[in-house]
């Protein structure tokens, strides 16, 4: 279950140097960085929540399993970690790439993506509920 707080640590990570870019991009515009590096600005946010979203969902899985004394299973902790890091990581990908909506290998990814990161989180869930209604 480490892997959860691994991957909540690099979701944190990745939403600090986030806000710290969006917010050198706004106080000290670059010509040749904002505007031509960073090229959508509001799919960067995208980004950024994203990061924060999947921060919580791995210490909220970490801290639920934690307090219901339930054990889960390594393969999932780590599609969850790695999908939470890589979901958001397409956004950021597509705020510097104009053409990345069209681009067939950043459809695959973010397809590979969102499977691993689906396979993740049901497991978890699967298993949370099972030691839900076992225990009633």
């Amino acid at each position: 279950m480490d892997a959860l707080l691994i991957g909540a640590v690099a979701c944190t990570t990745a939403l600090i140097l986030s806000a710290w870019l969006m917010t050198f991009a706004r106080w000290f515009p670059i010509k040749g960085i904002d505007g031509d590096f960073l090229v959508d600005y509001k799919t960067m946010i995208r980004a950024h929540v994203d990061y924060a979203l999947m921060a919580l969902f791995n210490l909220g899985f970490f801290g639920a399993a934690k307090a219901a004394g339930v054990e889960l299973h390594y393969f999932a902790c780590v599609c969850v970690a790695i999908g939470g890091f890589t979901n958001p990581t397409v956004f950021v990908i597509a705020a510097f790439d104009p053409e990345f909506w069209s681009k067939t290998k950043w459809k695959v990814f973010s397809a590979i993506s969102f499977v691993i990161t689906t396979v993740g989180f049901m497991t978890i869930c699967y298993q949370l509920i099972c030691h839900a209604l076992c225990t009633q």
